[in-house]
């Protein structure tokens, strides 16, 4: 059955992966998504941007089920982390929570829509 589940997240994070963790990100997300049991088309592609204000890791990758995003801005403190997790399966937000805690979240806002015929908010927190 095809759903639209569409997870979006903001998390300030302690332990950040940094420049020299574009190998680790994408075995994170590789790992993410097999445990969404999900299968990756293309990816997980992560580049560092090194421009003042706007400093971090981007990583993405293109799966079966639509695309997933993430943004880790390393030059506030906390840092920043914005996710985007877009599937036309089934989405469990407790193994990203899980996947993103040992990056130290200190605080965490995200939203969970359902997109199937509109766009509804399932879970906020």
């Amino acid at each position: 059955m095809i759903k639209h589940h569409h997870f979006i997240g903001r998390f300030e994070v302690t332990a950040p992966p940094l420049e020299g963790d574009r190998g680790y990100l994408e075995s994170w997300m590789f790992e993410l998504i097999e445990a969404q049991g999900m299968k990756v088309l293309s990816g997980p592609h992560v580049a560092f941007v090194d421009k003042p204000g706007n400093r971090g890791l981007t990583g993405v990758a293109i799966i079966e089920t639509s695309h997933v995003a993430v943004h880790i801005w390393d030059e506030t403190s906390p840092a920043l982390v914005q996710l985007d997790f877009y599937t036309c399966g089934t989405l469990r937000k407790d193994l990203i929570l899980q996947a993103i805690a040992p990056w130290g979240v200190a605080k965490h806002t995200f939203m969970v829509l359902d997109r199937e015929t509109d766009v509804v908010a399932m879970e906020m927190a």
